[in-house]
């Protein structure tokens, strides 16, 4: 008999996940493949990527978009959550927007497929090859700082061809409630621009020709309450006022950037839906825009967490078991370098055996990983089943901010990843081997 904190655990994992009783217990599917059959095939870590969770976090975003907001919208895809030319493929079969940081995400971008005129450029210190390679394949770049506009300048007086509309990157001096670490509006914060720079900037673009057609902010990453993105709304549309009374100008598009949080542990649980945070910003734009005489210009998501985390489960294989005076150690086969998260802010996260869920917990456990540190602990206190060496572990919510941040730490390789749609699986994402280690080195003679 499956426990009710099984299956409460299972609403985090993604939608299409079912537990197949058979003989010798039940066992854990997603998208009609086996857990334990993928990792005999392609090894642990592995990541999984459940296409049918995708498709409806974009479904849920553009239902409550069409229902709460009157103007135009759009979705724009936070590649800094995880990209690859898979992904990429994905996104435009739904007509996502691609948030890119820099040349190299570009270049992923274009290798999916991605047309220039979905493809939009972030990054608070872009370097001359990265505004390059903007200028060649994006419709919108986001300006950070005034001297990003300078080099631009520049730039636009040597490009033949279309030049991207820009954005200005706002920085309210606000923040969500949220790790320090992912708060990225604060008045010290290292992102955008204030509202006095902010105004030189669009004084700046029509004496040089540049099209400045939109207005960005983004106050932090996974906050669970919309309410501190209020203020910041009413000071974006009281600088908007400004503007069009000293200037004449007005933003065609607002992008009050993402960040919307998704349940990683059952104690998130329950969770407020993609239907309250667009409500609460549609509401204010329209609200507000309502109130100060301004139209309503197209409103832009910038959603990557919130779209990509819950499709992806990590699968870690068991090695050892350790006890010690106080606590019982699961040690895994991956960690902080396929998922620095816990590491980096705390990220609390679950996890549930992909056999034999029936039996009964055993008490609290500790999940660490392989590597020559004391923080590489992926989950803390769990309780779990009695598990032996060799068994499997499932981690949901793993789609965000953890590949994105892999890395090489103690020679790790990094993991496979395979894509599920209807009980087809494809690998997307080949596991790295020695060779592609070793590829960047060379001898001293």
């Amino acid at each position: 008999m499956i426990d009710d904190l099984v299956r409460r655990r299972l609403e985090i994992f993604p939608l299409s996940t079912q537990i197949r009783e058979q003989d010798g217990g039940s066992q854990l599917e997603i998208a009609g493949c086996s857990l334990t059959a993928l990792a005999e095939e392609y090894g642990t870590p592995l990541y999984l990527f459940d296409c049918s969770t995708l498709d409806a976090c974009v479904h849920d975003y553009r239902e409550a978009l069409r229902r709460s907001y009157a103007g135009q919208s759009a979705i724009t895809y936070a590649g800094k959550a995880y990209l690859c030319t898979a992904l990429v493929q994905w996104a435009q079969r739904h007509e996502l927007w691609l948030d890119c940081t820099g040349a190299n995400e570009i270049a992923i971008a274009r290798a999916g497929g991605a047309p220039r005129e979905r493809i939009l450029v972030h990054g608070v210190n872009k370097s001359q090859v990265d505004l390059q390679a903007a200028v060649e394949h994006a419709i919108v770049l986001v300006v950070d700082n005034l001297p990003e506009l300078k080099h631009l300048i520049e730039l636009e007086k040597g490009t033949a061809g279309p030049f991207p509309d820009l954005w200005l990157r706002l920085r309210p001096g606000l923040a969500v409630d949220t790790h320090a670490y992912t708060q990225t509006g604060q008045e010290d914060s290292k992102f955008g621009m204030d509202l006095q720079d902010a105004e030189l900037a669009v004084e700046t673009c029509p004496v040089e020709g540049l099209p400045l057609t939109g207005l960005h902010f983004h106050l932090g990453s996974h906050f669970h309450d919309p309410a501190p993105l209020a203020p910041a709304l009413e000071q974006t549309l009281d600088f908007c006022v400004h503007l069009q009374s000293r200037l004449g100008w007005l933003p065609q598009v607002l992008c009050p950037g993402g960040g919307w949080s998704v349940a990683y542990h059952e104690a998130d649980l329950p969770l407020a839906g993609v239907e309250q945070y667009v409500g609460f910003i549609a509401g204010h734009i329209q609200a507000g825009c309502n109130a100060k005489g301004l139209p309503l210009p197209q409103l832009q998501l910038e959603p990557g967490r919130s779209l990509v985390a819950r499709a992806a489960v990590s699968i870690y294989r068991l090695g050892t078991v350790k006890h010690t005076p106080h606590r019982r150690w699961l040690l895994l086969d991956g960690g902080i370098a396929d998922n620095i998260r816990p590491a980096l802010y705390g990220a609390r996260y679950t996890a549930l055996p992909v056999e034999k869920l029936e039996r009964p917990f055993a008490g609290g456990a500790w999940m660490g990983g392989p590597y020559c540190e004391s923080g590489d602990v992926l989950i803390e206190d769990l309780p779990m089943p009695e598990m032996q060496p060799g068994e499997l572990i499932a981690v949901p919510a793993s789609g965000a901010y953890q590949l994105s941040m892999s890395s090489n730490y103690n020679g790790a390789l990094k993991p496979a990843v395979i894509w599920l749609d209807e009980g087809q699986a494809r690998l997307i994402q080949a596991r790295q081997d020695l060779q592609d280690l070793l590829r960047r080195d060379l001898p001293l003679t």
